[in-house]
């Protein structure tokens, strides 16, 4: 299994300009390694179905594949963990249902959430929203300073999200990050390929 770290794209099934499993190929094309599959508005059987295409291409390129707020779906998809927000079920309970099959991650706002999930296990968190972000309201930025603060406290990988394009991706790596997670800053461009394979770059060079 590859480390938790460089771009990780989401695969927002609201935010898709093409097919999940096309936007997949292409980003993989483009050196991506690292995706999560949220699709709040699916029903849970077409999530599924989605999920475990989606995962089996991942699998095959050898790339991690996450599925986002459903630790059945994610076992059953034979997708590589499950990323959960503050309001699903707890480290600890999806640990029970996953063992160690699955990587968990959870998505953080704050020191205090951050370090629970630390101390509840978690593989790696999401840490934001860094910058202001139109996908989702996850209240005010944090900014980078706020970010290195946090990343220098843990020891697990920390991805930090919202707002991240093409440039700030440097000085968010360079703040601490393990890696960034992007979502429109590569499906709503217009060359998503080209878009996927600047941002890798950029995560390659930031780190180098």
């Amino acid at each position: 299994m590859r480390s938790i770290q460089g771009v990780c794209l989401i695969l927002d099934q609201d935010s898709l300009r093409t097919d999940a499993d096309e936007a997949l190929v292409q980003a993989l094309d483009a050196g991506v390694r690292f995706f999560q599959y949220r699709a709040k508005s699916s029903s849970r059987k077409a999530l599924y179905s989605t999920a475990a295409r989606l995962a089996a291409i991942a699998r095959k390129a050898g790339a991690l594949f996450i599925v986002n707020d459903h630790v059945d779906i994610a076992l059953a998809a034979g997708a590589h963990g499950v990323h959960l927000g503050q309001d699903d079920l707890p480290v600890h309970a999806a640990r029970k249902i996953a063992g160690a099959e699955l990587l968990i991650g959870i998505s953080t706002h704050d020191r205090d959430q951050a370090m629970a999930a630390q101390s509840a296990g978690a593989d790696y968190i999401g840490f934001g929203p860094v910058f202001p972000s139109t996908t989702k309201d996850a209240g005010r930025a944090k900014g980078l300073d706020e970010l290195g603060s946090i990343c220098a406290s843990l020891s697990l990988p920390v991805f930090a999200i919202g707002g991240i394009n093409h440039d700030n991706a440097v000085d968010t790596i360079r703040a601490g990050a393990s890696g960034i997670a992007v979502i429109s800053a590569v499906l709503s461009a217009p060359d998503l390929p080209g878009a996927a394979a600047r941002m890798v770059k950029i995560a390659d060079a930031a780190r180098s």
